[in-house]
Order: structure tokens, then C-alpha cells, then sequence
């Protein structure tokens, strides 16, 4: 028999349904735009030259409903050497978030850090999956650390901040 202070009589006290913990996680990820160049083929099969391998990410966030936001990790990559580009990819690979109950610099730290985290092994295996069928090697993209960068531009941002706010006042 339960008594009173016992824990079902705590757990009969909180409201019915009451979801008021923290929580985030990946509800879903999907190729929202796939680009594959190969410009110069046949001819490029031929070249001999080691190609510049030029990579490019950027990482946005859009706000879908009160719970949800849209998560998007572009990469562009371009192989270019003496004779001209190999190849080039765009992707722009996405991942809903759900998100309930986190305090604002959570929510931000989770979805420009945590989240394109999550979502890179995905998308590196897209680029190499196109890379090769454009008839290369497959590429295979370096890890990212995605929390590092994020921080350091945290950083970077309250940097420029305490700048802009010591900046003596401009005469009228």
C-alpha cells in the first residue's frame, strides 16, 4: 500500500501529460538540392595534373513551427586543374529538428552545432556517392568539428561586439 511522500503519490501529482523537460533531437533528414557538373567530360578523363580540390560549407537554420526547425548543411565542391574544372557538386542536405523546452543559446548551440554534426556523415556520403558517378573517385570528405567552429565563431561575434561597443561615438 502506498503512503503518502511515497513516489506514485508524487507521480499523481504532476499534471497529466505535463511535457516540461528538455528535449531535442533529429526528427528526419533529406537531400533538399543536388547539383553534379562534369563540364568537361570526356576530355577531363584524360588530364594528368593533380586537381584543387575547393570545398565550401555553410550552415543555416529556419524556423518551421513553434517545435521545428529546418537545418541545412550546404556543401559545394569544385576540381579544377591546369586544363580546366573536373567537377563540381552542390548539395544542400537538410534535417528537421524538433526542439522543446530549451533555453535560447541551447537551442542555437544544438542547431548550428549539434545538429549539421549529426547530419555530415549523410551528407559525405552523398558527395561521394556523385562524385563517383560523375566518374571520379569517390571523395571522401575530412570530419568536420563542427562544435569547434561554432564556438570560435561565438567568440569571434562577442569579439566584434565588445569592438562595436568600445568604439568612441562619432561626432555629429
Amino acid at each position: 500500500m502506498a503512503e503518502e511522500g511515497d513516489v506514485l503519490t508524487d507521480l499523481n501529482s504532476l499534471p497529466n501529460g505535463a511535457d516540461n523537460e528538455p528535449a531535442a533531437g533529429l526528427i528526419t533528414q533529406y537531400v533538399k538540392d543536388l547539383s553534379v557538373e562534369n563540364p568537361n567530360a570526356p576530355q577531363s578523363f584524360q588530364w594528368q595534373d593533380q586537381p584543387q580540390l575547393d570545398v565550401q560549407f555553410n550552415i543555416g537554420a529556419e524556423q518551421v513551427n513553434e517545435e521545428i526547425h529546418e537545418v541545412e548543411l550546404k556543401i559545394a565542391v569544385a576540381s579544377k586543374g591546369e586544363e580546366g574544372t573536373a567537377f563540381l557538386v552542390e548539395l544542400s542536405y537538410c534535417g528537421l529538428v524538433g526542439m522543446r523546452n530549451l533555453p535560447d543559446e541551447q537551442a542555437h548551440a544544438f542547431l548550428y552545432a549539434e545538429a549539421p554534426r549529426i547530419l555530415f556523415p549523410f551528407a559525405r556520403r552523398v558527395i561521394a556517392d556523385a562524385v563517383r558517378d560523375a566518374g571520379f573517385p569517390p571523395l571522401m570528405l575530412e570530419p568536420i568539428d563542427f562544435n569547434a567552429l561554432y564556438l570560435q565563431q561565438m567568440q569571434q561575434r562577442f569579439a566584434e561586439q565588445q569592438a562595436a561597443d568600445e568604439a568612441p561615438a562619432g561626432e555629429a
